[in-house]
């Protein structure tokens, strides 16, 4: 039977590059880490990688171990408990549903949308050609081309305000127009 004070001379001994060492520990803890990773991962697969990793670790960081803050099996524990969560909380973030992605790429426009978004855009275009052809404009520089307030007031060489005042008036007028 291994202890803890096996475990940590084991591991005084890894600090220094002892291969030997690094294998007996292996041998002696990795049945253990590798339940700790399995039960968090619960895929046996990815739980054998996260245990390589995990010794990899250990392989490297084995100077960091101090007898003082906790046994030498509880540093191990928690090395690998780490890093299992760490590959859960990896997973989660690059994960995503594959059936909503296709599904959003294969939504075609159905010919009746199709015929209701042209009606839509020349009631907007009717709307627009009532207002002053500078105002028309700047409404489409801002809505429909991107424009910033500042490069719009730029362009008509106006202040700013007085944009924001063409902007705001344009739009209630459009939204009577086509409230018609």
């Amino acid at each position: 039977m291994v202890t803890s004070t096996d475990i940590a001379d084991l591991l005084a001994r890894v600090a220094f590059g002892d291969r030997q060492a690094f294998d007996k520990l292996y041998q002696d803890t990795s049945a253990k880490l590798f339940g700790v990773c399995l039960r968090l991962l619960r895929d046996r697969i990815e739980a054998e990688d996260a245990l390589q990793e995990v010794f990899m670790k250990v392989w490297q960081r084995a100077n960091r171990y101090s007898q003082s803050n906790a046994s030498a099996m509880s540093w191990l524990i928690a090395i690998a408990r780490n890093h299992a969560i760490d590959r859960i909380r990896a997973r989660k973030a690059v994960t995503v549903d594959l059936d909503e992605v296709v599904g959003l790429a294969d939504k075609v426009p159905t010919p009746e949308a199709n015929a209701m978004a042209g009606a839509e855009r020349a009631k907007i275009n009717e709307c627009l050609s009532r207002l002053e052809e500078t105002k028309a404009g700047a409404v489409r520089g801002a809505y429909l081309e991107g424009y910033s307030y500042q490069e719009l007031s730029d362009r008509y060489k106006i202040p700013l305000n007085t944009m924001r005042t063409w902007l705001r008036r344009s739009l209630s007028k459009l939204k009577e127009c086509l409230s018609e």
